[in-house]
């Protein structure tokens, strides 16, 4: 597989098999994903692996949170608190595509909640990465941290592993920081659900448009 067939298939998978990814695969993962480009070599990630018990143990901890109803201030806003019509669009149509999957109709809020629970429980996913930065770090060292994860995914491509992103985990710092043992200094920013790709989910079957290139393509010459 080349680069240019690994970013093809790249996409957001939210059903995995029940089926683990061994230790050492994942270790490599995360040390080959740290030749992304780095402003001054700052390096700003730090890479967390859960899998195995702990997993477990992180799941059982988010199905209590969530039935609960415990909420949290959130580290960061996943998403601008102003949009323009076009990526609100973008937003809002991406969702319907998922939901038309899944046949769960705009109006029954109570099955999309609980459809949108099952991101924290990582879709079934056997492990996941959690990205932590340090809080004095700024957006060109947010934007390394989006060249590690981009890196991290293409590679999981290769080796046959479907990834999941998830920035909703940053609405619920205190727990997984808490969980990871993170210090005070560092921040959470994303986790990654990462295994195999369960072929009968229908959620899998979306794909998310790309805008037309007349939107956000410029050439000079």
């Amino acid at each position: 597989m080349n680069v240019s067939e690994a970013v093809k298939e790249r996409r957001s998978v939210r059903g995995f098999l029940d089926k683990e990814v061994p230790m050492d695969v994942l270790k490599e993962l995360a040390l080959q994903s740290a030749r992304a480009a780095t402003g001054g070599n700052i390096q700003p990630w730090h890479i967390d692996i859960v899998a195995g018990a702990k997993m477990d143990d992180l799941k059982a901890i988010m199905r209590g949170k969530l039935e609960r109803r415990e909420t949290e201030k959130p580290g960061y806003d996943i998403y601008p608190r102003e949009m323009t019509e076009a990526t609100k669009k973008r937003t809002f149509q991406i969702g319907e595509i998922m939901y038309g999957h899944l046949g769960i109709p705009r109006e029954d809020k109570a099955a999309r909640a609980q459809w949108f629970a099952r991101n924290f429980q990582f879709f079934g996913a056997p492990a996941a990465f959690f990205v932590t930065v340090d809080r004095r770090m700024g957006p060109p060292q947010w934007a390394d941290l989006g060249m590690y994860l981009q890196n991290l995914m293409l590679l999981a491509v290769e080796k046959g592993l479907a990834t999941c992103p998830q920035e909703c985990w940053a609405v619920y710092p205190n727990t997984v920081e808490g969980f990871l043992g993170t210090p005070p200094e560092r921040m959470l920013f994303c986790g990654v659900a990462i295994g195999y790709e369960d072929p009968e989910e229908p959620a899998n079957r979306t794909r998310a448009p790309r805008a037309p290139e007349e939107e956000w393509l410029t050439v000079l010459a």
